[in-house]
This record gives C-alpha cells, structure tokens and sequence, in this order.
C-alpha cells in the first residue's frame, strides 16, 4: 500500500452508520460531510446540536437529512451516548470529535455498556510517508504509556489485524529499539529479545517479526545492508512497534511536522468496534482517512 488514497477506492453497498461525540468543529465536520459524498455511510451526531449547527451553516454545508442529531448537556455525555450508540448497534463505529481521549475512553471501557473486549485496546497510526513511497503502521503512541511484553504482544496482535485489513499478506513487524544489539543495561531491547522469542514459538502468528532495530534499520535497506542485519524485516517494515508511548508519540509527530507531504490515519484496536481515534488539531483529511480505515475493520 502506498497511499492513504487508497482507503477511498472501496465499494460498499451497505450504510455505515457512524457514532461521532462532540462534532462542533469545523475539521471534524468537514470529515463527516466529506465522507457522506464518498459514500462511506452516515452519522450520529451527539453533542452540542445548537453549535453543530451553527457551525455547519459557517461552512455552508447543509446537514443530511439521514444524519441523527443527539443533544447532549456536556461533553461526557455526549461520549456516553455515541458509546451507548454503539454498543446498542445503532452504530458501527464510534468515533472521537472536539474532546479530551480520556473522556471517551473512559466510556468506552465502561463495565455496564462500553465496548471493551477480552483483547488489549490499543492505536495504531496509518502513515504515508513519501520518502519512502509507501505507508507504515505504527503503534503504539497514544494509548498505553509503558506497556509490559505481554502487552506489547497483544499491541503486535491489534496492528498485524490492522494490516491485513489493508491487504499486507504477511506483514513485516520491527521492534524498535536505539539499537540492534540486546543490552541488559536498555529495557527496550530486552522487550524486543521477548517478543522475538513468543514469535518464535507462534504465539504472534501471520507476520514475520524481528528486533530489537533501530528506526533506520527498520526502514531504511541501505542502512541495513551498511548494518548487516540479516533479516527480511530489516528495511522493508511494514509496522513499527515501539517500546514506549512517547518513542511513538514522537516518531510519529516528527513525520507529521517535520517532513514533506506525509498523511496520516488513526484508530484504536481492540474494541468490539472501531475507534476513529485522531488528535483535535488534526486535518480534516486525516480525520476522513480515519474514517475510512475504520470502515476497512468491519
């Protein structure tokens, strides 16, 4: 895959119907209107209706008729609803507008209607990188701040699921470290050594994995020929695994701000549904690729 465009080039001929807490935003709606030409389904809108509105006419777009509007009195409530939406199947997917992600998650991990599984929730982002003419996976950079190995297992688990949704066969998975090398002294190179050895004895199946690498070794065939790394992941990775949320976070927003025409898609694994899951100061077009992954997950 070598453009998030290609999110956009699917048939459907069902109507997806899209759960979205706290819309009252221009790039969120944007996203949502964009979408609906597109084809890709429709929306339940929970929120603030008297701004939704406003904020639509300041546009001027006209809301769909088959879009639902849902007052809420306040942010959490409107996340509450939208996951309520979805847990009821009223919707498909739920998705993140103009509020804080511990808002919703917290809703979404409710023991009595949120949509938690048996499985790890965790976020992987889609990213079109054009110096390397192609998108990466990576995960995770927003959820679990210092996840253990199993954990890391379950993240490798959610972002290879991902993957072959998008249509990589058998994804090449790198475990990000500093370095190649395992050093007792670097905690993430002995969580690499592991996941190593729980691919080994098939307990992370449908992908080849390899680390501890570096970013450059990761995806850079020159460097890893330099490198000598003697593995078919080294250069060609297709997801990134990192060892720490804030490697991820930082990775990612380095691409983001500082290269040349990147694009990005996020959402969060794991749940009984997807989660469109992007940052506020996101573009719309992010948010509309967002949406689109989500859609490639049901």
């Amino acid at each position: 895959m070598k453009s998030l465009k290609e999110l956009l080039n699917f048939e459907t001929n069902k109507r997806v119907r899209i759960a979205v807490a706290c819309p009252e935003d221009r790039e969120v709606l944007g996203a949502l209107f964009e979408a609906y030409e597109l084809g890709m389904g429709t929306f339940s809108l929970f929120g603030d209706v008297d701004k939704i509105k406003a904020v639509a006419d300041e546009m001027g777009k006209e809301i769909p008729s088959d879009f639902l509007l849902v007052k809420a009195a306040d942010g959490q409530q409107a996340c509450q609803l939208a996951v309520k939406a979805v847990s009821g199947g009223e919707a498909q997917i739920l998705m993140k507008g103009l509020i804080d992600t511990s808002v919703i998650l917290r809703e979404a991990l409710n023991k009595e209607y949120g949509i938690r599984t048996d499985k790890i929730l965790s976020h992987v982002m889609v990213c079109e990188l054009p110096f390397l003419n192609r998108v990466v996976l990576l995960s995770d950079g927003a959820m679990i701040i210092d996840p253990t190995v199993p954990q890391m297992k379950e993240i490798t688990l959610n972002a290879v699921e991902l993957a072959k949704a998008l249509g990589f066969e058998y994804p090449k998975v790198a475990i990000l470290s500093a370095v190649e090398k395992v050093n007792p002294k670097m905690p993430s190179t002995i969580k690499a050594q592991e996941l190593m050895e729980l691919w080994q004895n098939g307990e992370i199946p449908g992908c080849e994995l390899y680390g501890p690498l570096a970013v450059d070794g990761a995806l850079s065939w020159e460097a890893a020929r330099i490198k000598k790394i003697d593995s078919p992941v080294a250069g060609r990775a297709d997801i990134l695994i990192v060892p720490f949320i804030e490697v991820g976070n930082a990775l990612y927003k380095g691409w983001m701000f500082g290269c040349s025409g990147p694009k990005s898609a996020g959402i969060i694994m794991g749940a009984k549904a997807p989660i469109v899951l992007t940052s506020r100061a996101d573009s719309h077009e992010a948010k509309l690729y967002s949406i689109a992954l989500a859609i490639k997950c049901l």
